[in-house]
C-alpha cells in the first residue's frame, strides 16, 4: 500500500502546477469565432457597409455564376441557398476598420476618416445592420507611428460610444483592437496599459488581436517562439493571432509572384501560431489573398477558384477564420466554408453518438478527438452551415452537450 503521505506530497507539489496550467490554458471561449475578418479602409467605411457588401456579393454571383470550385457539385447546389441567405442576412461576421496598411488617406485626413467610420458603425449598430463583431486596426507601436496609432484608437472608440448613445444598448460596448507588425513581447506588455486607459476613458470593453507579420514575431533572437510568449503576456484579452501574408512573405525575401497563404514559409509560421494559441482560448487566423474577383467573368472565376481553394485548405488544417478584402470574396468564403462543415457533419455526429454510447461499435475515439468533433459541429452551427434540427436528426448531441464536449468554458470571456 502506498502511504497516504506520498499522495499528500504529490498533491502538494503538483497542485500549483495544475493551477498554473489551468490559468494559462483555460480552454475555448463560449462566444463563436467568426469565419472571417473583413478589412475595410477607414475612408471607405460608410453607413450600411455590411448590407452593401452582401448586395455586391449576390450581384457578382448572379452576374457570373459559380465556376467549378473543385467541390462536389451536389454539395455546392445544396449549400447555395444557404449562402444566398447568409449574404442577405449577415454577410460580414467580423469587420475591421483599417487605419493601417489598407488606409490610403493623408495623415491630415486620418482623424476625420476614423471618426466618420466610427459614426457609420454606431449608426449601423442602432439600426441592427452592423456585423456581430467590429473593431479597428490602428498603426503599429513602432516609433514613427506609435502616437498616431494610439490617437486613432482614442478617436475611434470615443466617437463610437458617443454616436451609439447609452440609451440604445447596455454599455460597455465591446470592440476589437488589432495591433499590427508586432515584433517584441515588450510591445504587447506596453500596450496593455494603453488598452486599460482606453477602456476607462470611453467605457468600452476591448479584446486584442496581434498581427504576426514579421519573422521576429515567430522566432526570436534567443531561439524561442516569440508568438507563444506574446500570447501569455497578453493574457485573457487576447482573442487571436492573425497571420499577415504579404508583409511576412516579403520580409523573408519571397518574390511577389509566390507570396501566398499556402506557401511553405506561410505554413511554418501559421503552425507556430497554431501551437502557440492551443488551449488558451485565442485562435490562429489565416491571412488573405490579394487576387480579387473583379473584372470579366474569366478573371472573377479564376479568383473564386483560388480563394475557395485557399479557404478549403485552411479549414482542413484547422484555421477556421481568414481575411476577406472584397465583397465578392464572400461568395467563395461561404460556399467553401458551408461545404466543408456540411460534408463533415455525418461522420462527426455519428462518432459523437458512439462516443457518448460506449456500448456502440465502430471507432473508439479518445476524449480529445470527441472535443475536436464537437467543435467542428458547433462551428458549423455558429456560421449557419447546418441547423440544430439536422444535428439531432443525424443522432448528434444537443447543443448544450456539444458545448461540454468541446470544452467551451461557461460565461462571458
Amino acid at each position: 500500500m502506498v502511504p497516504e503521505e506520498v499522495y499528500a506530497e504529490l498533491d502538494r507539489r503538483l497542485a500549483p502546477v495544475d493551477a498554473a496550467r489551468l490559468a494559462a490554458y483555460p480552454g475555448e471561449r463560449p462566444a463563436r469565432q467568426p469565419v472571417h475578418t473583413c478589412y475595410v479602409p477607414a475612408d471607405a467605411v460608410v453607413p450600411g457597409l455590411a448590407r452593401h457588401w452582401g448586395t455586391t456579393a449576390l450581384a457578382a454571383l448572379d452576374e457570373h455564376g459559380l465556376p467549378d470550385l473543385g467541390l462536389d457539385p451536389a454539395l455546392v447546389e445544396e449549400v447555395l441557398p444557404r449562402v444566398r441567405a447568409k449574404l442577405a442576412a449577415e454577410p460580414i461576421e467580423d469587420l475591421r476598420v483599417d487605419a493601417e496598411d489598407g488606409y490610403r488617406g493623408s495623415p491630415d485626413a486620418e482623424d476625420d476618416d476614423v471618426a466618420r467610420a466610427a459614426e457609420a458603425l454606431a449608426g449601423d449598430r442602432r439600426d441592427g445592420a452592423a456585423p456581430p463583431s467590429v473593431g479597428i486596426r490602428a498603426k503599429s507601436l513602432e516609433g514613427p507611428t506609435r502616437r498616431r496609432g494610439v490617437r486613432s484608437l482614442d478617436l475611434f472608440l470615443g466617437r463610437l460610444v458617443e454616436s451609439h448613445g447609452a440609451e440604445n444598448a447596455p454599455l460597455p460596448l465591446r470592440s476589437i483592437v488589432t495591433l499590427p507588425k508586432v515584433t517584441d513581447v515588450e510591445q504587447v506588455r506596453a500596450f496593455l496599459p494603453v488598452l486599460d486607459a482606453l477602456e476607462a476613458a470611453h467605457g468600452v470593453r476591448l479584446d486584442l488581436e496581434l498581427q504576426i507579420e514579421t519573422p521576429q514575431a515567430v522566432l526570436g533572437a534567443g531561439g524561442t517562439a516569440t508568438a507563444a510568449r506574446m500570447v501569455h503576456a497578453a493574457g485573457s484579452r487576447l482573442i487571436g493571432l492573425h497571420y499577415g501574408t504579404y508583409d511576412y512573405s516579403a520580409s523573408l525575401g519571397i518574390a511577389a509572384a509566390h507570396q501566398s497563404s499556402d506557401h511553405p514559409a506561410a505554413d511554418f509560421a501559421k503552425q507556430v501560431l497554431q501551437v502557440a494559441v492551443a488551449g488558451t482560448g485565442a485562435h490562429a487566423v489565416d491571412g488573405s489573398t490579394n487576387v480579387l474577383p473583379v473584372g470579366d467573368r474569366q478573371h472573377v472565376h479564376a479568383a473564386w477558384r483560388l480563394h475557395a481553394g485557399l479557404v478549403r485548405r485552411a479549414l482542413e488544417r484547422g484555421f477556421y477564420q481568414g481575411w476577406d478584402l472584397h465583397p465578392a470574396q464572400l461568395v467563395t468564403r461561404y460556399t467553401a466554408t458551408y461545404a466543408f462543415f456540411r460534408s463533415a457533419l455525418p461522420a462527426a455526429t455519428g462518432r459523437l453518438a458512439a462516443y457518448l454510447d460506449r456500448s456502440a461499435g465502430g471507432v473508439l475515439d479518445e476524449p480529445a478527438t470527441a472535443r475536436a468533433l464537437a467543435a467542428v459541429v458547433l462551428r458549423g452551427l455558429d456560421c449557419g452551415a447546418v441547423d440544430d434540427t439536422e444535428v439531432c436528426a443525424m443522432g448528434g448531441p444537443q447543443r448544450s452537450d456539444l458545448d461540454k464536449l468541446a470544452g467551451r468554458r461557461p460565461g462571458d470571456s
